[in-house]
């Protein structure tokens, strides 16, 4: 029996959701508006995780990025959907959730031509667990210092998903 493929929810300009597309369908060179969610991880020494995407993702492989990054299920909260995506990508299980930037937007296209077109709300989150990841979704980990981290995304913005750099302009935790 064949999968059923994820749907992302479509959204108008005004950031209110419209319908429905299939999630393969919602990254390419002419990305519909729709909604997502950064997460960032922290542990219990105030490191953040961060990782580096697959080989194998469409948008941005290989690229360091915030500990992960999803789309909610039509009819599925977002914080609903930051746990699954903990589990699913990293094998992790979350304490607290917090709303960090819930008004975070953004447009960015990669070297491929993929464009991310997203209304993304940033979450900031901890857990006690040791990241065991998939590799269909992470490359590698790695738990850092906040301002270390700032200070690469800094010095190398080109090396990290520009979601990221934007958002360590903007995160509390940065700062």
């Amino acid at each position: 029996m064949d999968a059923i493929e994820d749907e992302v929810v479509l959204l108008d300009e005004a950031g209110a959701p419209i319908g429905r597309a299939p999630k393969s369908a919602a990254h390419g060179p002419d990305t519909a508006l729709h909604l997502a969610f950064s997460c960032h991880v922290v542990n219990a020494l105030g490191e953040v995780l961060v990782t580096r995407r697959a080989l194998s993702k469409q948008a941005w492989p290989g690229v360091w990025t915030n500990s992960f990054c999803g789309h909610p299920k039509p009819a599925e909260s977002l914080t609903a959907a930051v746990r699954r995506r903990a589990d699913h990508e990293l094998g992790i299980d979350l304490g607290d959730v917090e709303l960090a930037l819930p008004l975070f937007r953004y447009r960015a296209t990669d070297a491929n031509g993929i464009v991310e077109n997203e209304v993304c709300p940033v979450y900031v989150a901890t857990t006690d667990d040791e990241p065991d990841p998939n590799p269909r979704e992470v490359a590698e980990f790695a738990w850092i210092p906040p301002h270390d981290l700032v200070r690469a995304v800094e010095s190398a913005p080109w090396a990290f998903s520009p979601w990221l750099v934007l958002q360590a302009r903007e995160l509390e935790l940065f700062r």
